[in-house]
């Protein structure tokens, strides 16, 4: 989980604060000492955690607080809309040339996904129904160009290569060039990486940014390395002049101070984040909604979207239909948990919901696993048994458990919760249906579901 420690660190702290009716400037105080060492334990940087903590006490010891009915939440709120311009303020998008192709330099060391993130680039631009071109301007590293052919393939995205011979700024003129005769409105050029910062690195880079110019300088790195990661983004900076961080593994990162950090130290926006190893893993990066839940409040908005992209509003609504008649089937719950499963890992999508915190998804258990062996105990009955549950006798399940490799008992299980599970999916599905207002209700019921102890999908 993103942020894990300093996610209940802040919220245990501020939990305090929200049941007092008034809060001192000592409470005030208190509180920051905690959040300080809380920032200091996620590895951010020490120079930003004093200027952080000094804005948070100058307003939060203002009249606006001491006055207020509700002064716990009113320092929450302060810390939030800090935490948030701490990592930017707004999201900063992808620059677009006045005329195509728009030019992309990736940059980074080895090892921090340079060459796997500009495959999910390139992905994340053929949604917007972009046609990206990949160039291979890595020469170096053994396989780094089959690294990125694969990629391509992978994809359905063109990569042009003039093999591991040719100079790489001449592989970028040419990869350039190609793009301008074969209509590829956009050039992502994937570096050489070295094992550290070297002259001959900084030297290529620069020779490769004054042919081409690029309209964005992006940089990957590997947020789980914290302040080295920062320390990578300043020398970068100081010699390219970057457009805008890449930050990778974020769903790893337990800690955060790169993420809080980076904006701060060198200036430059996180631009996109990646949170997992599958190609449409690269999200675009949004500070506030980061801010909001690092301290508990939840991403209504991103797990929308996710629904929103993955989730098929006409089936949601044949669904609906069919629940509402009471047709709902074992192969309609197949179809409508496979779709819940592309917006992505069930712990990151429940990590948006408000108030999810640690514990709170510690006591639902989450378990990947588990929904394994819920498929694979439907996909064992016949079709007579998915259409209609009642007539599954003791026989049928026992055939049923030998077949999907699990017990009577798991199978009973899953039948017993059944009409649990139809009306979680119908709660799942209203988020097509009504939008953003419909999101929240479906959420909120599955939420509320989820925590009366029943474990998902099934305990």
């Amino acid at each position: 989980m993103a942020f894990e420690g300093l996610a209940s660190r802040l919220q245990n702290v501020f939990s305090k604060l929200k049941g007092k009716g008034k809060v001192s400037e000592e409470d005030v105080g208190e509180a920051m000492r905690e959040v300080r060492l809380a920032l200091l334990e996620a590895d951010v940087n020490f120079k930003v955690v004093k200027d952080f903590i000094g804005k948070v006490k100058e307003r939060a010891v203002g009249q606006e607080v001491m006055k207020s009915f509700t002064p716990g939440m009113v320092v929450i709120d302060i810390v939030n809309k800090e935490l948030t311009e701490l990592m930017g303020g707004t999201q900063s998008k992808l620059a677009k040339a006045n005329k195509p192709p728009t030019v992309i330099m990736m940059t980074g060391l080895q090892g921090a996904g340079k060459t796997t993130t500009t495959g999910k680039l390139a992905k994340l631009l053929q949604k917007g129904n972009h046609r990206p071109l990949l160039v291979a301007c890595d020469i170096y590293r053994p396989a780094a160009i089959k690294q990125l052919q694969v990629v391509g393939e992978s994809i359905n995205a063109p990569v042009f290569s003039l093999g591991d011979k040719e100079n790489p700024v001449e592989i970028a003129r040419a990869g350039l060039q190609h793009a301008k005769e074969n209509g590829n409105d956009y050039v992502i050029i994937d570096t050489a990486g070295r094992l550290h910062i070297d002259e001959a690195l900084m030297d290529e880079l620069k020779q490769i940014h004054a042919l081409v110019k690029p309209d964005e300088v992006l940089l990957v790195v590997d947020a789980m390395t914290g302040q080295d990661a920062v320390n990578v983004a300043q020398s970068f900076h100081d010699q390219l002049e970057l457009t805008g961080v890449v930050l990778t593994k974020l769903d790893g990162d337990t800690r955060g101070g790169a993420a809080l950090s980076v904006k701060a130290v060198t200036g430059c926006p996180i631009k996109f984040v990646t949170m997992g190893e599958k190609v449409d893993s690269l999200e675009p990066f949004y500070p506030d909604r980061m801010a909001s839940r690092i301290l508990g409040m939840g991403d209504m908005l991103s797990l929308i979207e996710k629904a929103q992209v993955n989730i098929d509003a006409d089936k949601a609504a044949e669904l609906e239909r069919k629940m509402r008649n009471a047709e709902f089937t074992f192969d309609d719950f197949l179809d409508q948990m496979a779709q819940v499963r592309k917006m992505g890992p069930i712990d990151q999508l429940l990590e948006m919901m408000p108030g999810m915190n640690k514990k709170a998804l510690k006591d639902i258990k989450v378990d990947e696993r588990q929904i394994n062996r819920v498929e694979a105990i439907v996909k064992s009955m016949t079709i007579e048994e998915k259409q209609k549950p009642e007539i599954l006798n003791h026989s049928r399940r026992k055939r049923i458990a030998a077949g999907s490799g699990t017990s009577v008992a798991d199978v009973n299980r899953l039948i017993k919760q059944f009409d649990d599970m139809r009306r979680m999916m119908k709660q799942m599905s209203s988020m097509m249906g009504q939008g953003s207002k419909g999101g929240k209700k479906g959420l909120k019921g599955l939420k509320g579901m989820l925590g009366k102890g029943m474990k998902f999908p099934f305990g």
